[in-house]
């Protein structure tokens, strides 16, 4: 009996109302079920695709050398095989800046690079394009090439801090920090002992 009197309710609910909806029928949104909100999936980067070279060509490399301390430096080697050395981008760049190879690192995740390897070596067989960081061992004025005095001018003697005076100047400095790099090969860690040695010679020198 009570299924039969909630049948008769439930079609008179549905006989009182409109058979249409109007034309100008705007929906409550108040009215709308409750339903969490829909997050897309974020789309995958397309992987690369592998250009085809012609029988005999080779793929050129563009490399970019960055120094973001004392000296400055921003070089673009382009159009590199990718059996150019490490060696050989240090040879480049000593020709532009006029310092010497030997002064020269060259860092790739600020790790640093040996000579010996090439460029496939350090990016791999796909890439065309590479950023490195350049360290200059001991500091900026003193490691650039000057021109060789003419015979017979005599040159002129050297003037300096020696001894502990020397620990004053930024120079100094500079070599230590460059060296610490060199050898723990990373240069966050060649930092941070760098800043060891300095604060505990400051503190000691008060």
């Amino acid at each position: 009996m009570t299924e039969l009197i909630f049948a008769k309710s439930f079609i008179q609910t549905l006989e009182s109302r409109p058979f249409k909806i109007t034309a100008d029928h705007v929906e409550d949104p108040k009215n709308y079920p409750s339903r969490g909100a829909t997050i897309l999936p974020k789309m995958r980067k397309p992987p690369a695709k592998r250009q085809k070279l012609a029988p005999g060509q080779e793929r050129s490399i563009y490399v970019s050398l960055k120094s973001s301390r004392n000296p400055p430096l921003d070089v673009t080697l382009s159009a590199l095989s990718p059996n150019t050395s490490i060696l050989n981008l240090k040879e480049s760049l000593s020709e532009k800046e006029g310092i010497p190879v030997e002064k020269l690192r060259i860092l790739y995740n600020k790790k640093p690079v040996g000579d010996a390897k090439v460029l496939k070596d350090v990016i791999g067989e796909e890439e065309t394009k590479v950023e490195f960081s350049i360290m200059v061992m001991g500091g900026a004025a003193s490691v650039r090439k000057v021109d060789t005095p003419e015979k017979g001018a005599e040159a002129p003697v050297a003037q300096g801090p020696s001894g502990l005076e020397s620990l004053a100047g930024e120079e100094f400095w500079s070599d230590l920090q460059g060296f610490l790099v060199q050898r723990l090969r990373n240069e966050e860690q060649g930092n941070k002992v760098f800043e060891v040695f300095k604060k505990a010679w400051e503190g000691s020198s008060k």
